[in-house]
């Protein structure tokens, strides 16, 4: 079989969509079924305006957290331990048992430690001059 390698900044859907499908089918027989399924959180302004979320996905057991963001207003309010604490309810009510974060944020990282957060791995230099910290936090 011949074979080309291509590098792309600008991948086709499809694409990545076949990817993704390819990858799934290999973990499913792997390990079994992730059960993947998305989890947002949002707080809203009186007029609807989004001014705190999360967003993320449970599978394999476990409550990922990819981003987590609050208007510079609500910061230091407990706002991101209301809405950590909502998705964590919801990812128990999933079956899940673990919860996992990233940040490459000082201050955001003592706001999940805070929330029961422990770290289990950094990354230094990621980016230059900080260092990413992941965290992760039994659940139930």
């Amino acid at each position: 079989m011949t074979t080309t390698l291509e590098i792309t900044a600008a991948p086709v859907p499809q694409d990545l969509a076949f990817l993704s499908e390819s990858l799934t089918a290999f973990n499913d027989g792997d390990v079994g079924a992730s059960g993947r399924k998305p989890l947002a959180v949002f707080v809203r302004d009186e007029e609807g305006a989004i001014v705190a979320g999360i967003s993320g996905y449970t599978a394999w057991g476990w409550l990922y957290v990819q981003w987590l963001w609050v208007d510079e207003k609500l910061r230091g309010r407990g706002t991101a331990a209301s809405m950590l604490d909502a998705a964590e309810q919801e990812a128990v009510a999933r079956g899940c048992q673990a919860a996992w974060i990233d940040t490459f944020n000082p201050t955001a990282a003592k706001v999940y430690e805070r929330q029961g957060y422990q770290p289990f791995g950094a990354l230094p230099d990621f980016p230059i001059g900080r260092t990413r910290i992941f965290l992760q936090k039994k659940l139930g």
